[in-house]
């Protein structure tokens, strides 16, 4: 079955376009038309529709969190212990009810895909589960009815920092030794058009250096993206040159954990050698400025990293804000603090990072792009709001936020139409009664 649409502005590879159609059949993109007016039987889209946006780096449960945990001076620290009180209250039922109601705010704000950063694996005191992968297969769930496509990276977590057992809840997160993790991720029958399995180093601090080959390895074998939180703070970085003589990128180096089908998530604590070791190996670079300034981790080295070589993408991460435009924009915003120049990071520049370069970190290779042969995926963002007046459809990312969303087409199939979820007519209320279930 083809399914055209008119968009009144499109912007295709080439640019922003007045007046596009797309027809769709079997959820690919299979025509791309100039045409001022639409034809007939041709579904409008008013406003200006761009690629599917891709969340590179989300913990769904961290959303329970927004709000409150602001009333105090702290750190990311003591943020961290505010976030192992949720975890502890999850369960497989739980976590299903907040992932669908966190991924439908997701599609909601125009993502299409998410990368689920996912190591909560086990029931409380680290035992397992009947099914030991009952908790992904909430996530997949979870995912499913959202209508959100979902690269689930399985997060190997060892350590409780650089030679420390684990304690507390990271027990949930642990696997015993990375032969348990294999085992576990071995047994996981998750992948399918809309899913993907990768996986996940936690931090250098959460994984010794001998386990960092063996689920590189794995990754790279199995041909999925690896990610890796890398840098985020200080703390993390003295205590890998005391315990290493050596940086965490250079640690992930050595153990051949970088290179094209890796993401390093925020990356905002580097040496020069580190971006270029980052940038030389073509790593990618997930940034999640609004997480990063929630929890005052610091402003990453967005333009040294893109000059270097690596691809940039944008995640949501913590939930303060899940809102894909408030990311990209401050890739630039924040970069303009940091350097006092203006234009590091044009709007074409940052739809690549909010799109394409997005869904490739993520292993989606076929979407992020208005053309033929891609994921018929689509955001419309209505031009008629008082924020929006008087913008060119050419800058209008710049300036464009969440609710902005009118209408949004995943792998083919509308998943928000008019600014509502097909699926959650009530979506505050589900996400409300998720939260209190474990708050």
């Amino acid at each position: 079955m083809t399914t055209t649409y008119w968009c009144e502005h499109a912007w295709l590879p080439s640019g922003v376009v007045h007046g596009a159609v797309l027809e769709i059949e079997d959820a690919h993109i299979t025509a791309v038309e100039r045409a001022k007016s639409p034809p007939p039987h041709a579904e409008t889209l008013w406003g200006l529709t761009i690629p599917g946006l891709a969340n590179a780096h989300s913990h769904a449960f961290h959303r329970a969190l927004r709000g409150r945990t602001s009333g105090g001076r702290g750190t990311f620290w003591t943020w961290r212990d505010q976030m192992y009180a949720v975890a502890e209250n999850l369960d497989p039922d739980r976590y299903y009810q907040l992932a669908r109601a966190v991924y439908a705010e997701m599609v909601l704000a125009g993502m299409t895909s998410v990368g689920e950063f996912h190591y909560l694996h086990h029931a409380p005191g680290g035992r397992g589960y009947d099914d030991p992968n009952a908790m992904n297969t909430a996530l997949v769930a979870a995912a499913s009815d959202a209508g959100i496509r979902l690269t689930l990276l399985d997060t190997c977590y060892l350590a409780g920092g650089f030679g420390a057992d684990v304690t507390g809840v990271q027990w949930r997160y642990t696997d015993g030794d990375v032969d348990g993790w294999l085992s576990r991720v071995d047994k996981s029958a998750i992948g399918s058009d809309s899913v993907l399995l990768g996986a996940a180093i936690h931090s250098v601090r959460a994984v010794p250096s001998a386990a960092i080959e063996d689920v590189a390895g794995w990754a790279h074998r199995n041909e999925v993206p690896l990610h890796v939180h890398l840098s985020e703070q200080r703390a993390e970085n003295a205590a890998c040159l005391a315990a290493h003589g050596c940086t965490p990128t250079e640690l992930l180096d050595r153990h051949g954990a970088l290179g094209a089908a890796t993401t390093a998530v925020h990356a905002t604590h580097l040496a020069a050698a580190d971006t270029a070791l980052l940038g030389s190996s073509r790593t990618g670079v997930c940034l999640c400025p609004t997480t990063e300034s929630d929890l005052a981790d610091g402003i990453g080295p967005a333009t040294e990293l893109a000059v270097a070589g690596s691809p940039l993408s944008v995640g949501s991460d913590g939930h303060s804000v899940i809102d894909p435009f408030t990311e990209i924009q401050a890739v630039e915003g924040n970069t303009r603090l940091s350097t006092e120049t203006r234009g590091s990071f044009g709007p074409a520049d940052l739809l690549d990072i909010g799109a394409e370069s997005g869904q490739r970190s993520l292993g989606w290779h076929d979407a992020g792009r208005l053309d033929v042969g891609a994921r018929a995926d689509f955001v419309t963002i209505g031009l008629d709001s008082p924020r929006l007046a008087g913008v060119p459809a050419e800058t209008a990312l710049v300036a464009a936020r969440g609710d902005d969303v009118h209408h949004v087409v995943v792998d083919g199939r509308i998943v928000v139409r008019d600014r509502g979820h097909h699926a959650f007519p009530d979506l505050g209320r589900s996400l409300a009664d998720a939260i209190e279930a474990v708050t």
